[in-house]
């Protein structure tokens, strides 16, 4: 069985920085494309970053230019890296998991980002 493992959330101030990670439990990495969702209360789940198979990466514009979806296979680890953080950016942030040649569709449990002053 495939998990994703995520980490990095926590609390910062407006303008940090902060990397989240998901691990992945099988070395699949490289049969998955991977992206990033977010979910704030009575909210539906938004697509923040997500990668594209031979393509580039395809970001929400809230986030243009300040956040990148990075991936290292060695590590079997995808990271969302966070600059410039904002209030509005606060959330549960999700990694979702879809193979490429399969129907594989799995997520990780969720890491909590809050952007306060």
């Amino acid at each position: 069985q495939v998990e994703l493992v995520e980490s990095g959330g926590g609390l910062v101030q407006p303008g940090d920085s902060l990397r989240l990670s998901c691990t992945v439990s099988r070395n699949i990495i490289r049969l998955c494309t991977f992206a990033w969702y977010r979910q704030t209360p009575g909210k539906q789940r938004e697509l923040v970053a997500a990668e594209i198979a031979e393509k580039s990466p395809n970001y929400a514009d809230s986030v243009k230019g300040r956040f990148a979806i990075l991936r290292e296979n060695a590590e079997n680890t995808v990271y969302l890296q966070m600059n410039d953080l904002r209030p509005e950016d606060t959330a549960l942030y999700y990694c979702n998991a879809r193979g490429i040649f399969t129907e594989l569709d799995i997520w990780g449990q969720g890491t909590q980002v809050t952007v306060s002053s």
